[in-house]
């Protein structure tokens, strides 16, 4: 099997996250920060290490604004819902996930609006400017994603945020299809709540999410509460990151795979990952655009403006079809809706969905030219 659904989960793994997984089931067993006894307090050690590589990759102000969270969605839900009030208004954009936008749907039955601003691949002024003209006086947050996870296309989040920080309205940045393999840093680009998928670019297992909150998240109100290890002696929940989001046990083995796939980033490189992987994209971009059936919606990727992923399909044939068509071949993709209608509103495929491509760190040009010749043998059946 050739996996080319790497926006969905990066597929293999390397060694070292599988390697940590396995190793800290075997030394880190017990509860971190639960006990006094040598093993919690490794385990406490671990999670604490983890923390900090994601605060200086990423570099957030300390390691005290990385809150562990069971996936991204559940981050970006915790901002959501925890700032968001009655009578407040939102500004997104129409590329949004679900993870965006069934949060901000529900809110609505709870006085909250939203406006989705749009988007225009490739010309980040007009983008800024629709997001500038979305905002009105009840505005109280500015939600949107770093990249569409089924067009590749980026959003200009760091003048996004700039923006925000004029206007005095936080940005929250759903990170998932972009940390890992863009360069994020928080210290030039003034974003308050940044959400990440540890399974994906950052090549950690799943199960892993992060919520950075680089102002210390006490202005968020918590969905869950519950032991934290710390002041159990109050019914209250504590009111500092982390242990303000992080109720219950912790996915030990996951935190520990996390540290190994953000090390595998480290090694390799954000910038060599991406070139590696927008040489692919752009080489099947180039196959594809010669075969006429073949239908693309988006210019050829320029990493200015997209990250490396591409959606298509063929003319007469429904997306999920092509891609049974293609797992029969030996090739692994995604057809469909990817959980996000908004996105494929914007390109008229909501009633067709789409095939989408993404390569990893570990797809090589043969695999890529292997899977042109299936789209190319696919097209004439």
């Amino acid at each position: 099997m050739i996996y080319l659904d790497n926006a969905a989960t990066t597929f293999p793994k390397p060694v070292s996250v599988h390697n940590a997984v396995v190793n800290a089931l075997r030394r880190y067993g017990a509860n971190p920060g639960r006990s006094g006894h040598a093993m919690s307090l490794q385990a406490a050690e671990e999670v604490y290490r983890c923390r900090s590589e994601i605060a200086s990759f990423f570099h957030a102000p300390g390691a005290e604004c990385i809150a562990f969270m069971p996936n991204c969605t559940h981050a970006v839900n915790t901002v959501l819902k925890g700032l968001l009030k009655p009578g407040d208004h939102v500004v997104t954009s129409c590329l949004e996930h679900n993870a965006v936008t069934r949060p901000l749907q529900k809110l609505t039955q709870h006085g909250v609006t939203f406006t989705e601003a749009q988007v225009v691949p490739g010309d980040n002024d007009a983008t800024l400017n629709a997001f500038r003209k979305a905002l009105n006086a009840k505005t109280k947050l500015i939600a949107c994603t770093h990249a569409s996870n089924v067009w590749g296309v980026r959003l200009p989040v760091g003048r996004i945020a700039v923006l925000g920080k004029e206007y005095g309205i936080p940005t929250m940045v759903d990170a998932a299809q972009s940390g890992g393999v863009v360069p994020i840093d928080l210290q030039e680009d003034p974003i308050d709540y940044l959400c990440l998928a540890g399974h994906k670019s950052l090549y950690g297992p799943m199960g892993t999410g992060v919520l950075i909150a680089t102002a210390g998240g006490k202005e968020l109100d918590t969905l869950i509460e519950g032991g934290t290890g710390t002041n159990s002696i109050s019914y209250l929940q504590p009111d500092m990151m982390p242990d303000r989001f992080e109720s219950g046990t912790p996915n030990m083995p996951g935190i520990a795979g996390l540290r190994a796939g953000l090390g595998f980033v480290r090694q390799k490189g954000v910038e060599r990952i991406a070139r590696h992987e927008f040489a692919l994209i752009q080489r099947l971009y180039g196959r594809l655009s010669t075969m006429p059936q073949v239908i693309l919606y988006m210019p050829k990727p320029d990493p200015r403006y997209f990250v490396p992923l591409l959606s298509f399909n063929i003319k007469g044939k429904g997306s999920e079809e092509v891609a049974r068509r293609l797992n029969a071949l030996g090739f692994a993709v995604r057809a469909g809706l990817h959980c996000a209608p908004a996105a494929h509103k914007f390109c008229g495929t909501l009633e067709t969905g789409a095939v989408r491509v993404c390569p990893s760190a570990f797809t090589t040009q043969w695999e890529i030219d292997a899977f042109a010749n299936a789209v190319e043998k696919i097209k004439g059946i």
